[in-house]
């Protein structure tokens, strides 16, 4: 075969072929980079976030228990009784209490997971039930999630300093505070 034939079209015909595979190392890790990596680590993240979720759901729950057998909410974690650990990896969990709210905080100890809130409301059970008695009391609960920030930049997100939004009750209705957005039951 004489040199000429065995030319190839390629500019990469000549030397090792590192440009070839530094170009297709590029691709395939660009690839991994831009869609495979950010959803294994979402997924990761949901993961985690799913503890925040359950344990401010057993929180309200729990306040609410703690409010029918005691006539107050609960001004710890602890008195709660639920077995939840104030502090894990992901989380670090809290609440504050007054005479007609409770609300539970999961605040997240990377920027990378949400925060969550809940809140129990003390309300008037006439509010929910046209039949009850005029000066009967009742609770409403909601769980809150931490808005997703849109301008975050691939892992990182952006966290404002400020106090975290607690649920508030208004007109007759719990709504997520400033910067959450209710989550289903």
């Amino acid at each position: 075969m004489r040199q000429e034939d065995s030319k190839s079209n390629s500019i990469l015909s000549k030397g090792c072929g590192c440009l070839s595979l530094s170009l297709f190392s590029l691709i395939f890790f660009g690839i991994i980079h831009e869609f495979v990596l950010p959803s294994f680590l979402s997924m990761a993240y949901k993961a985690k976030q799913s503890e925040g979720k359950q344990y401010i759901s057993s929180m309200n729950r729990g306040q609410q228990a703690y409010f029918s057998e005691n006539g107050a909410f609960a001004t710890s974690v602890d008195a709660l009784k639920i077995g939840i650990k104030t502090e894990t990896i992901s989380y670090k969990y809290s609440l504050r209490a007054t005479k007609t709210a409770a609300f539970s905080y999961a605040v997240a100890k990377e920027n990378t997971i949400k925060n969550y809130f809940g809140g129990v409301f003390l309300v008037p059970a006439k509010e929910l039930d046209p039949n009850a008695d005029r000066d009967e009391m009742t609770t409403m609960s909601i769980l809150c999630e931490e808005a997703e920030d849109k301008n975050h930049f691939f892992l990182f997100r952006y966290k404002p300093a400020d106090e975290p939004a607690e649920p508030i009750y208004q007109n007759g209705k719990v709504i997520c505070g400033k910067g959450t957005s209710e989550l289903p039951r």
